[in-house]
């Protein structure tokens, strides 16, 4: 499964001290006591590139900082939302150790009595370093062998979250055919509630767009099963929002760390979960960005 940071207690404090040698230790206490959970609210990050120097920049953004305003924001909702996602590219270049201790140390006021926060994979990642990070990661029970896949169950919807990482600094992403398998035995074994596909790499539909090589394999096993809502990514620093001829939605999640086009829009996505569909807000690190607080309504295909 995605490597999970399950909340911290205070009551729970002496049972999840063996977690500190895997680099996470308790935050600052953000959260209000008794402040709930809200079982419809989700928090999307994507690619936050953090390096193990907290004062690397890349051109001029310090992608540490970047992270820290957006914790701070999470934290500060009314309400905990029922997960946090990180989907992929959670190093900033080549996956080093000292990069995903700097990531959980910055996460960690979100552990405190807070929702779980799942880590997956992207192409600058490295799974080894990524688990020897997280110790306890490295002997988890995965549903795929050596992939960091889950399926994660909710009242309203079920989360189907995949590993594209084929190899580290090389840009195109894969699933294969066992995660493809159990993924498609996965949706039919939980077909009674809507499906919510995640995944590091933005789909490969032309030869100039190097996202997921299987692209049309996992369309095949997406499309005809009608419980498939929405396919979310990562990788191209990019937000934006489509929807494909069999009623599909695609989401770019923008990048937490920098951009790639000048002008193109940091932050974290809050997605709401309703009977019939999915609001998205748009949570942008510069709060006076022309599309800060954009929303998107999703409505699921039927």
């Amino acid at each position: 499964m995605p490597i999970s940071l399950p909340p911290i207690s205070r009551r729970g404090f002496l049972r999840r001290t063996l977690l500190l040698a895997s680099g996470l230790a308790l935050g600052p206490r953000l959260y209000a006591a008794g402040k709930h959970a809200d079982e419809n609210l989700w928090a999307l990050f994507s690619d936050p590139h953090i390096a193990a120097d907290l004062a690397q920049l890349h051109g001029k953004v310090n992608m540490a900082d970047n992270l820290k305003s957006v914790v701070r924001e999470v934290a500060a909702l009314p309400a905990r939302p029922a997960a946090i996602f990180v989907n992929g590219d959670c190093a900033y270049n080549s996956g080093e150790k000292a990069d995903y201790a700097a990531l959980t140390k910055l996460l960690k006021p979100l552990r405190k009595e807070s929702a779980p926060i799942y880590l997956t994979l992207g192409n600058h990642d490295n799974r080894e370093h990524f688990w020897s990070a997280i110790k306890p990661a490295k002997v988890a029970k995965r549903p795929v062998a050596d992939k960091q896949t889950l399926m994660l169950a909710s009242p309203q919807v079920n989360w189907f979250v995949l590993d594209s990482l084929e190899q580290t600094l090389s840009t195109p992403g894969l699933l294969g055919k066992p995660q493809l398998d159990w993924l498609a035995k996965s949706l039919d074994e939980n077909a009674d509630k809507p499906a919510l596909v995640m995944l590091h790499h933005n789909p490969g539909l032309t030869e100039n767009a190097p996202g997921l090589k299987d692209t049309f394999a996992l369309l095949d096993v997406i499309r005809p099963r009608k419980q498939v809502k929405a396919y979310f990514f990562g990788h191209t620093h990019s937000w934006n929002v489509t929807q494909d001829e069999t009623g599909i939605h695609f989401v770019n999640l923008p990048p937490i760390a920098y951009v790639f086009q000048e002008g193109k829009p940091s932050g974290w996505v809050r997605a709401t979960i309703s009977r019939d569909g999915m609001k998205l807000e748009l949570r942008c690190v510069d709060t006076t960005h022309k599309q800060h607080g954009e929303v998107q309504d999703l409505k699921w295909r039927v």
